[in-house]
This record gives structure tokens, sequence and C-alpha cells, in this order.
């Protein structure tokens, strides 16, 4: 064999191996792959393939047909059930056609995960196989052959009856039909469960009710039968009649109804009824236990919702908790059970890093790039920065944010509104509100950018969903990102100055520092001047958030160790980005144009960058 030649053949083992193992997850996805996705030899039929999923559901109707006749010919054969045999040859002419294609359908080696596709395996592995000798007797005809044999016209020998139960060995192909639509997304699985106990029931009642009558014609005595009881010479009646009492028996013994008007009247009708009943006990078992799952599992959520409201009442009563505050506790564990559908945490924290990525970009990349802070940056910027995103819920009348907190986080309002509100002293009785917000709207954002507590209170208007960004994670992405870094910078400022006064008012050191800002700044845009120039003094290894992390110092008018002198007392500025600016704002608060900076200890300041919180720098 030459190389290239083993080449090939490896590849298409490799082909088959991903086809062999991505099929078997296909159908319960709801599609199934065709043949040439196997890349198998000629002749050779895929078990996935989806002619031969339907040839296999086809022969699932024919099951059934030989689940009702099997224990009914047997029952009844004395009696004129010609066309029925007449039907058993054509049934029984499919089943022989697929043993036949069975030397052609390929198999998975479970050990390496290969479809085999070679005829001489395949073969010798389905005649190994108990399947093979199974599938033969269950599809020959015994009942035909003994009548060629013995020349009878009905074929009496009981031997010979019973041989063709074995056709009920192709009910194997109902439980695999079953157990694959189990599994199959596209069906509900509910229904599923509830027409397999109902199949089950169904043939356990028809079954016995054959095998009732059957002990009951086969009795030395048929007078002294249950239905001898009942129907005198029933041997000569109807089939009709016979099989309405005995499926009528059936199922009053096997609901344990027990009427009295039919009854086991002989010994063996007895030991047949004794072993039936304790069937009916693991059957009756089996079928409770399935329909209870069933049940408990569509309300077991209520049942969880119901007793955590009873939990809360409890505490909030033993606690004399404020009627408000109770029913905001309420309200949040109402959401958290109806929101749980949406939130699927539980499916998300199993998936890999990737597949929730992806879902955080479709989810929340537009909603991001819209908000104001956020508008002209990268793509790669906004997607690392939605990447670990994840939505939470909030009722009405819920605080958000709590004033005077610590800023952990900002928010990005998805849907919904909220009402921005500030406290008088401290008190819920002296609430101001200031202004409202929309979907697309930010909360948080100031007590982030400038480091400092939460001017506002934020509370949910009506049901609002928001997209929570972490502070500290936010300032580690920007900082590889220095261009993204200023354009933040610029759209805060942009949208402080459009706030109102009163608003700008509630806010520390903000006013401060709009009027510490250049009075003409250049921009992005402009052509004529570079990067340098837009930010002189600013060294390279400045960090791109130096006003996203501020840092604050106090400036004096005078030379270290001199005695403050009037219109010179220190003034505390957030540190501007560079010497220049520095300059600008000293000038505007002491009157004068410094042109050297130095520290206490008399060591000039060539380096903004160097500095850090809480520094005294001496202007002269």
């Amino acid at each position: 064999m030459s190389l290239p030649s083993l080449d090939r053949r490896r590849s298409n083992g490799e082909i088959r191996n991903l086809a062999s193992i991505s099929s078997s997850l296909l159908p319960a996805l709801g599609t199934t792959p065709d043949e040439g996705y196997f890349n198998l030899k000629k002749y050779i039929i895929a078990p996935y393939d989806r002619r031969y999923r339907l040839w296999q559901t086809f022969l699932v109707a024919l099951v059934v047909y030989s689940a009702w006749s099997s224990p009914f010919e047997l029952a009844f054969r004395e009696m004129s059930i010609e066309p029925l045999l007449i039907t058993d040859l054509f049934v029984d002419a499919f089943f022989a056609f697929d043993i036949i294609l069975t030397f052609f359908v390929a198999y998975l080696d479970t050990s390496t995960y290969f479809l085999v596709d070679d005829h001489k395996k395949i073969a010798i592995r389905y005649v190994k196989h108990l399947h093979f000798p199974m599938d033969l007797a269950s599809t020959l005809p015994f009942q035909q052959i003994y009548q060629v044999i013995a020349g009878t016209p009905h074929g009496r020998a009981g031997v010979f009856g019973f041989l063709n139960m074995l056709r009920l060995w192709r009910l194997r192909r109902v439980s695999e039909l079953f157990s694959r639509l189990e599994k199959d997304i596209r069906v509900s699985y509910s229904l599923t469960r509830a027409s397999k106990l109902l199949c089950v029931t169904l043939f356990a009642v028809h079954f016995t009710g054959c095998m009732y009558f059957w002990l009951a014609f086969h009795h030395k005595s048929p007078e002294n039968t249950w239905i001898g009881k009942q129907v005198e010479d029933f041997k000569h009646g109807s089939v009709r009649s016979g099989y309405t009492y005995s499926m009528y028996w059936s199922i009053v013994t096997l609901s344990t109804v027990g009427y009295g008007d039919l009854h086991a009247e002989n010994t063996t009708e007895k030991v047949f009824n004794i072993f039936y009943m304790l069937f009916n006990i693991g059957l009756t078992a089996y079928i409770i236990g399935n329909m209870t799952n069933l049940v408990v599992h569509s309300s077991v959520g209520t049942f969880a919702m119901r007793d955590a409201f009873n939990k809360i009442l409890q505490y909030a009563s033993k606690n004399r908790l404020p009627e408000g505050l109770k029913e905001q506790m309420l309200a949040h564990t109402q959401l958290k059970f109806k929101t749980a559908e949406l939130q699927q945490e539980e499916v998300l924290q199993d998936l890999p890093k990737a597949i929730r990525a992806g879902i955080a970009q479709h989810l929340f990349h537009n909603v991001v790039e819209k908000t104001y802070l956020f508008k002209g940056l990268s793509d790669d910027f906004i997607s690392q920065l939605v990447s670990d995103m994840k939505a939470e819920y909030y009722p009405s009348k819920v605080d958000i944010i709590l004033q005077n907190e610590m800023p952990a986080y900002f928010y990005i309002l998805v849907s919904g509104s909220v009402d921005v509100l500030t406290y008088k002293n401290g008190s819920e009785q002296f609430l101001q509100f200031l202004f409202k917000l929309e979907s697309g709207s930010m909360a948080g954002e100031i007590g982030v950018m400038f480091n400092i507590p939460q001017p506002y209170t934020v509370r949910s208007r009506r049901l609002s969903q928001v997209i929570r960004i972490n502070h500290h994670h936010f300032k580690q992405m920007v900082k590889p990102f220095s261009k993204d870094g200023k354009a933040i910078i610029s759209n805060f400022t942009q949208f402080l100055k459009g706030l109102g006064g009163g608003v700008l008012e509630e806010i520390p050191h903000v006013a401060e520092f709009l009027s510490d800002l250049p009075d003409k700044r250049p921009t992005q845009n402009d052509s004529t001047c570079d990067e340098d120039d837009q930010y002189k003094g600013q060294t390279e290894n400045s960090s791109p958030l130096s006003n996203l992390d501020p840092i604050r110092v106090k400036i004096h008018g005078h030379q270290p160790n001199e005695k403050i002198k009037n219109g010179t007392t220190p003034k505390l500025i957030i540190l501007p980005d560079s010497v220049e600016d520095l300059f600008r704002v000293a000038e505007k608060k002491f009157g004068k144009r410094g042109s050297k900076i130095v520290m206490a200890d008399g060591s000039e300041v060539e380096d903004l960058s160097a500095l850090r919180d809480n520094d005294e720098l001496y202007i002269l």
C-alpha cells in the first residue's frame, strides 16, 4: 500500500470516527445526518441514516401488530382467525427483509468509537450475537410450517402455537424507540413517558386476558372455569364476546377492583392469578412512581417558592420588620423564581468560557456600545468588557445602589427604569427626587470614576434588567487600551458638563473638577494636533485612567517652610494630566503663574506620574 493511499485511509477513518461520535448527539438535537456524512463504503448503511431511521420506525408499527396478534392467535386459534394468519406472513416478510438488511448496517466499535463498515466484520458480529437467532426464530412462520408438515387446516398443536409467541421478541424495538424519543428534545418528555406507561399497561391487560381465555378453553371441564360460569358453550361463541369477557376480567384484576362477578373457579386459574397479582404489584408501583415523578417535577418550583415565602414571612414577623421592607423581600424572592428560566445560572456555569462569552456578546454587546461612556471605543475593548457580564433583575421599588456606599460596581440599564434619589440627613422622610433613568442609561459610574462614596440612591421604578461592571475589573481592562481610556474620560467629562447645576451640587469634587479643566482641549479628530500635543507633559508610562482613579494632591502658592500668607491657603485638587495643566490650575487658585514644582523637602517634580495621593506640592 502506497503512502498516499495509507493517508487517505487514515483520513477516512478519522472522518468516520468523528461522525460516529457526533451522530449519537444529532438525534437528541432534532437532526439526523445523511449517509454521505459518514463517508462509508459502498452498500453500507449508516445506523443513524435518516432513511434507515424511517425504516425502523415503520417496523415499530408492525411490532405493535405482532404484540397484539401473538397472544390473540394463541387464545383464539381454534376459532375463525384465518385472515390474521395471512397478515402474519405479510408482516414476517418485512422482518425477514430487515434481517438481510442488518448485514449491511455499520456498527459502532465501543473500544475505538469507529464506525465499522467491513462486510465480513458486520456479518460475524451479527451472527454471533443473540439478536440473530432470536430475530430468525421470531420471523419463521411456525404455524404455517406445521400446517404444511401435518396437513391440518388450522395447526392444532399447542407447542407450535406457543412458538409464535417468540414474535414478542420484537418488542425490544418499541423499547429502543421510547429510549430515543426520551432523549429527543423535539418531543415532550412527559408525553413520551406517559405514552410508554400506557403501552405497557395495555399490553399487560391484553396478554393476561388472552391467557385467561386460553386456560378456560383448554380446561377439561369448561363449565368449571371463570367464563364457563357466565357463558354456556363459550367455545362455540363469537370471538368478540370471548375477547370482551377476557379484557374485562383482566382489567378488573389489574385494577384490584374485584367486583366478584368473575373469579377463579379451578386450581389452574388460581395459580395463574397468584402470579398475575404479584406482577400487578410491581407494575402498579412502576406506574405510580413514574406518574408521581412527572407530576412532582412540574410543580417542584411552586413548592420551593411557597416555602421561601413562608420563611420570609416568619422571619419578618419574628423581627418585626417594616411593611415596606417585607414587601421588598417578597418581591425579590418572587422575581428570583420568575427569572430563573431567563438566567439559567446552572446551565451557564457548566458551559465552557468561550460559549459563555459568545452568549454575553449576543445579549449585551449592542447595549454596551450605545451607552454614553463607551461611545467611540474600539470593538476589542467592548468585546472583552462584555465577555464576563451577567444579567440581573430587580423588582419595583428596590434599591440597586445605596447612597454613601463604596463603589464596587456601576450598572447599565437594559430594560425598565430607575429613580435617582438623595437623602437629607440620612432619613427616608427627607427623600429628594433628582431625575429618572431609562433603558440604555448608566448608574453608579460617578462614584466609580471619582472613587468616592456613591452620591445617590438608585431605586427601580418597575421590573428592571441591569448588567453590572466591576470597578476594579474595569480599571484593569482599560490599562492596555490607552486611546479607549482617553475616550472614556472625554465622554465622562461631556456627560458631567451636561448635568444640571442642582445635580452637580450633590456630588463632591465634581464642580472643582470641571473648573480645573482647560478651557479648550484638542479633540481626537483635530488632524493638525498629534497625540503628544493633546497631552503635553504626559509620559508614555502614564496611566490612561488617571482621571478614572483620581490622585488628589494639595498645592501651595509659597515656598516650603514659609508661613502661609493671605490668599495662599493650600488647595486640595485632582492631579491633572500634565505639568502645564497643573500650572494653569495653580494660576487660577493663587493668581500667579508658577514655573517650578517642588516637594516639601525641596526636590523638584518633573514627572507627574511619580506623585501619589495626598502629596503636597509647592508651586514656585
